[in-house]
């Protein structure tokens, strides 16, 4: 078996039946499996993958383990010649993975591979590619100068070597993470994929990036960045230092001090913010039930429309909702980036889907809509 995708759940039901709809389409030219572990839901997640997708493998913690041991749980039973460790707020083009074989077959000593991950509002997620993230750059991102934490050597679409991935997609030959022993379970969530990229450099291996093969990463699902999220970071990351690098309480207090700071600079910010309602809604589909539904359901002016109108016209203040089973992922994902910006919200309706998702703000909570 060529590939082994490893998806782990905790709470996004909708965001998951989408990633294993766009992950299904993305593995049909080679022999791969999908294993699919949850954290103890309280959501119907687990009834949703046992009804719709009986042949996916699913592991049923009847705790919240955390992000570590979940993950080494799943690949333990892996099949795959590779794993890719893939977060359920996200979406694949249905090319990413044949993308990142042909990338791995050119590149000598490659150790994980990382994408390009785009947000729900067409922006580029820098944390795609970093730098191992010594105190010092560590605590200049904390406030808000973060020039040496992001490996800013590398254009956002350009491939080659990048020290630390995101985890929420990363590729890698099975073998290679059984060697390196898996992600440290001393970590519970955050900061397990910095230093399970730091142990794969320290094998001797070369993670990489590739900025051709995209994926869609709500990230506000995961990584909803509340005062818990500031506290759970840089405790992760005082973790990493420990184990990899000398502190001293300076730097401890000087951490402490940021982490006050973040918390009620970000708790005033997002007081601040209003979205704004779009004026009108289009609609890319050529199911008609779909339309008779979306049409019931917003109360915003909706419009029926095709894909050659993105030759002609240019959107603001518009929601764009795209019907994955009329477009490809692939396809979406550059309409998004294309008109990112401008008030313009975008949502996706999954095939065979009674929803639609999307997210307006990459650290808050992402819409789902069911009709």
């Amino acid at each position: 078996m060529k590939l082994s995708v490893i998806i782990l759940n905790y709470n996004v039901r909708y965001f998951l039946e989408q990633c294993i709809r766009s992950v299904q389409r993305a593995i049909t030219t080679f022999e791969a499996e999908i294993i699919i572990i949850d954290n103890n839901s309280s959501d119907d997640s687990c009834s949703m993958v046992k009804k719709l997708f009986p042949h996916v493998t699913l592991i049923e913690n009847k705790e919240n383990v955390g992000f570590s041991k979940a993950n080494n749980q799943a690949v333990a039973i892996a099949q795959g010649e590779f794993v890719c460790i893939l977060n359920p707020d996200t979406a694949v083009a249905e090319d990413t993975f044949i993308k990142c074989f042909h990338y791995i077959e050119e590149t000598e000593n490659l150790g994980a591979l990382g994408v390009y991950l785009m947000d729900g509002t067409g922006n580029f997620l820098p944390e795609s590619k970093r730098n191992i993230p010594t105190p010092k750059a560590s605590l200049l991102k904390l406030i808000g100068l973060g020039g040496s934490y992001y490996a800013k050597h590398l254009s956002m679409d350009a491939s080659g070597s990048a020290d630390v991935l995101a985890g929420a997609f990363m590729m890698l030959p099975r073998s290679l993470y059984n060697k390196v022993g898996g992600f440290d379970e001393d970590y519970f969530m955050y900061g397990e994929d910095i230093d399970f990229s730091y142990k794969i450099t320290q094998a001797g291996y070369r993670n990489h990036y590739l900025g051709t093969a995209e994926i869609l990463h709500y990230k506000g699902e995961s990584t909803h960045k509340d005062g818990t999220y500031y506290d759970r970071f840089y405790g992760a990351m005082r973790i990493f230092y420990k184990k990899h690098f000398k502190t001293n309480p300076l730097f401890d207090i000087s951490v402490n001090t940021g982490v006050f700071i973040i918390k009620a600079f970000k708790k005033s910010k997002r007081r601040k913010y209003r979205g704004k309602q779009p004026d009108r809604a289009y609609v890319f589909t050529e199911n008609l039930n779909l339309l008779r539904a979306l049409s019931e359901t917003l109360d915003i002016p909706l419009k029926s429309s095709s894909k050659a109108i993105f030759q002609e016209e240019n959107f603001a203040n518009a929601m764009l909702i795209f019907d994955a089973e009329y477009m490809q992922y692939s396809q979406i994902f550059s309409i998004m980036k294309r008109f990112k910006g401008n008030n313009n919200q975008f949502r996706i309706h999954p095939p065979k889907a009674n929803f639609i998702v999307g997210s307006d703000q990459s650290d808050e909570k992402g819409s789902v809509l069911v009709f």
